[in-house]
């Protein structure tokens, strides 16, 4: 389900209420959250996007509808479609000299990850592929996994400098099961 601009709330009338926006939308985030090594995989539905897109009005100081609409519709790009999770993956390495490194190393990640089925299956997310340079990976991607009607157990990456799992906790896996069920 996207979100639609006129969702989105006037600064002055968001300002007011953003603390219990915001209190609200880190409870909800938290079972969406799974740690995975250097990974941190922050699955995405309406009200997340939504706050996102407050947030970035918010500090942008936007007004104007057009401004708006355009955040809507870049945030809207997060949320999966039927039958898809979507996903901002984080790669989390706050040395420097090591994430510009691993950056690099790590160019073809995004084609190397997956999410594990209840059945066995790996299913390969779809990612953007402007966050991916001839050279370098941007430390924060955009994916959508295909799961179809059931969340994932697990969610990993065989990189071979880079091979981890992360099993989903039930809470986890019972957020993106009313996420999948929304659509």
């Amino acid at each position: 389900m996207k979100i639609a601009r006129s969702e989105i709330l006037r600064l002055e009338e968001y300002d007011a209420l953003r603390p219990a926006v915001r209190a609200a939308v880190l409870e909800l985030k938290r079972p969406r959250r799974v740690v995975a090594g250097p990974l941190t995989f922050l699955f995405e539905n309406a009200e997340t996007v939504r706050y996102q897109v407050q947030e970035m009005v918010r500090a942008e100081r936007l007004y104007r509808d057009a401004e708006i609409q355009h955040e809507v519709d870049t945030y809207n790009e997060l949320l999966g479609g039927p039958g898809e999770l979507g996903c901002t993956l984080l790669i989390e390495l706050t040395d420097p000299g090591e994430r510009a490194e691993k950056l690099r190393a790590w160019v073809g990640l995004p084609e190397h990850l997956y999410a594990r089925l209840p059945d066995g299956r790996k299913v390969r997310p779809l990612h953007d592929r402007r966050q991916v340079g001839d050279d370098r990976l941007s430390s924060v991607q955009y994916l959508r996994f295909p799961v179809g009607a059931e969340p994932p157990v697990a969610l990993g990456c065989d990189l071979p400098a880079l091979p981890l799992e992360a099993a989903l906790t039930p809470a986890a896996r019972a957020a993106l099961a009313q996420d999948l069920a929304r659509g």
